[in-house]
């Protein structure tokens, strides 16, 4: 099996490139010089593929597999890689993210958690609202009594320019149902975790 590549529309390729293009000649390089004479295509589909979340429908996603299920406490999915973008300097961000849910007669198929995940991150992004959406979408698509979210993650907008701080990490989390009213419940998703 090959790897799979995503296909862009070449029409809209062409128009980011077109502006990329013009962005390389307002830092003052040569757009046309050897290193850069294909840049502008290969950074409009990377562009593309980096916010290629907003093709995707989370919801649809999460519920294409729900299965009847009785008597788990606790479900958690950790240490989900993401890659996003910052919406305030469209620089990436990336990490880990830790979904957790106590069933309600209902469970999601496990690779569904890492695919809202990617739905979400895949746009451009602040991580609270990453973590918000993907809580938010997670308490929605299935009967349960409480769904909790841990993201940690490093913003280069925070490492490469402004404060310039490489071991920074931002942490946010976001929780309803049990989780919100049993702080005990909360300690354990982080225990389980390793947080």
């Amino acid at each position: 099996m090959g790897i799979h590549k995503p296909k862009h529309d070449p029409e809209l390729v062409a128009r980011i490139a077109s502006h990329l293009e013009e962005i390389l000649k307002l830092l003052g390089e040569d757009p046309a010089r050897e290193g850069l004479v294909k840049t502008p295509v290969r950074a409009a589909k990377a562009l593309l593929d980096v916010t290629s979340g907003y093709s995707k429908d989370p919801m649809a996603l999460a519920t294409q597999a729900v299965f009847n299920h009785e008597g788990s406490q606790m479900v958690i999915v950790r240490d989900i890689e993401f890659y996003s973008t910052c919406e305030h300097h469209i620089l990436p961000f990336f990490g880990r993210m830790a979904v957790g849910y106590i069933p309600d007669g209902k469970i999601l198929g496990l690779s569904k958690l890492a695919r809202v995940v990617d739905a979400y991150a895949r746009r451009l992004q602040v991580q609270e609202r990453l973590t918000g959406q993907v809580c938010e979408l997670i308490s929605k698509a299935l009967p349960n009594k409480g769904v909790i979210v841990f993201c940690e993650a490093q913003h280069l907008c925070m490492k490469a320019r402004g404060v310039e701080k490489q071991e920074s990490l931002t942490t946010t989390m976001d929780y309803t149902g049990q989780f919100a009213d049993d702080p005990a419940l909360r300690s354990e998703f982080l225990r389980l975790i390793g947080r």
